[in-house]
């Protein structure tokens, strides 16, 4: 069961990781590149500020972005900032979506998001959480997949898995993370894609299951019993 204010509380603890992670960064560092092809660590940072921002939009029954235009112009505005006024930003847009999300509100309500896609409100503190995580582990300065809490790994997995459900594009894949041990919470294992064709089983440790699933990894080291790693679209 989604619990969204349980969610905004591992908002809060991620984001204040990732501060204290960040705080170290000089100017060099900011302006050096994530693991995210394109981007400076700058640009990763401005982006989760304007994410925060996007977000609290999304409560508060607004549009989420201007436009998909006005987002990157944005974030490449944004992304040479010095290290104090990346962080500050992160910081003050981070309080201003747990303010947001801290208004009585029917969680149960339909919100629209990027690209006409509608969610429960009840999810975007789980959305958000999904940014502050990831995006972490892009800045590339020590936090990885594998630091991750596993609660958040599991879910993220059966989010992305279900993402990709249903998918012609994606041939039925069976994906099972080899150090859950069965009967543990999703017992390790997932469903997604297509229904055409006979199922691949994709299995290996859940962070780097989860790496693959994200767009994070290639999927190198993952078991397939000789099958194809199966082929994800673009997130």
């Amino acid at each position: 069961m989604i619990d969204p204010l349980r969610d905004l509380a591992s908002v809060r603890e991620a984001t204040d990781r990732l501060l204290t992670a960040a705080a170290g960064l000089d100017a060099a560092a900011v302006a050096g590149p994530s693991r995210l092809p394109g981007w400076s660590r700058g640009h990763v940072l401005a982006h989760l500020s304007r994410n925060a921002e996007a977000l609290v939009n999304v409560l508060e029954g607004r549009p989420m972005y201007v436009s998909g235009e006005a987002r990157e112009a944005d974030i490449e505005r944004d992304a040479p900032r010095p290290p104090a006024a990346q962080l500050a930003d992160v910081r003050d847009t981070a309080a201003a979506f747990q303010a947001a999300g801290a208004v009585p509100a029917d969680w149960s309500r339909t919100v629209e998001l990027r690209n006409g896609i509608t969610d429960a409100a009840a999810r975007v503190p789980f959305r958000r959480l999904v940014e502050v995580e990831l995006h972490h582990v892009d800045l590339g300065i020590g936090y990885e997949l594998e630091d991750l809490p596993e609660d958040f790994t599991d879910r993220e997995i059966s989010f992305l898995s279900e993402r990709f459900s249903g998918r012609p594009d994606v041939p039925p894949t069976r994906i099972v993370a080899s150090d859950r041990e069965p009967g543990a919470k999703d017992a390790g294992e997932w469903h997604t894609g297509g229904t055409e064709g006979a199922p691949v089983t994709v299995t290996g440790p859940a962070a780097a299951l989860l790496g693959w699933l994200a767009g994070r990894r290639d999927g190198t080291g993952l078991d397939t019993a000789g099958a194809l790693l199966p082929k994800l679209p673009p997130l």
